[in-house]
């Protein structure tokens, strides 16, 4: 199940959340520049700059990684694996974002993205302090915004492609679409701890929940308007 647009026109330009699309790819095209220039420099930059839950706790030692430790939090939201990783979460933030900045206002929601990105790396940390595989992407601080979105406008409808036996386009309510994405981030994030692992297939499921989590709860902290607004 794979949304690719919802019926919810925004009030306001989304300004914030084009800047962060602009952000994320333009990382990626600095990580393109550095494989050019040998894949060696490209994952010296990666395990510099990525999460790495065992340095962050303390149970392996820093290294190479960026000094204070910490900031690697921030850094490692601007970057992914590759253009599929990309490309995925910039779909889902472009559709759901401009709505969530939209109650919010641009400054509240750059705060509120952050944060969310910040409890969902906690949130990967706290399941496998002693990992030591780098985590990078922006999915947890987005999953944020899909949790908001839930919370706020649970009857928008969206387009999403279904693959079942053969591919097609459905128009769901914003409840389904997202609630079925967290199930599945829930059973493949238990599936990965009973696995004695955090991650599958190189997928931080907990992260994702963690920030879909953060979303929901602060999402009426951050908003600007107390009542929601009512979309069908």
């Amino acid at each position: 199940m794979l949304p690719f647009r919802d019926y919810n026109p925004s009030r306001t330009f989304p300004l914030v959340t084009i800047a962060i699309i602009v952000a994320n790819v333009l990382v990626f095209l600095y990580m393109i520049g550095l494989y050019s220039e040998g894949p060696t420099v490209l994952n010296s930059f990666v395990m510099r700059a990525s999460v790495i839950p065992a340095v962050i706790t303390g149970e392996a030692p820093v290294g190479n990684q960026l000094q204070p430790v910490w900031m690697t939090i921030f850094t490692a939201m601007f970057m992914h694996g590759g253009p599929v990783h990309l490309f995925g979460n910039m779909l889902y933030l472009w559709i759901f974002g401009n709505n969530v900045e939209d109650i919010m206002g641009s400054g509240r929601f750059l705060a509120f993205y952050l944060i969310c990105g910040i409890l969902a790396t906690v949130t990967h940390i706290a399941i496998d302090p002693n990992s030591a595989i780098p985590s990078l992407g922006a999915s947890g601080a987005i999953a944020g915004v899909l949790g908001a979105y839930l919370v706020r406008f649970p009857r928008a409808q969206v387009d999403t492609c279904v693959f079942f036996i053969f591919v097609t386009i459905i128009r769901l309510p914003a409840l389904i679409v997202l609630a079925f994405w967290f199930v599945l981030q829930l059973f493949s994030g238990v599936a990965a701890v009973a696995h004695g692992s955090n991650n599958q297939g190189g997928v931080a499921f907990w992260a994702h929940i963690g920030g879909f989590l953060a979303g929901m709860i602060l999402v009426n902290v951050f908003a600007k308007r107390q009542r929601t607004r009512m979309t069908f």
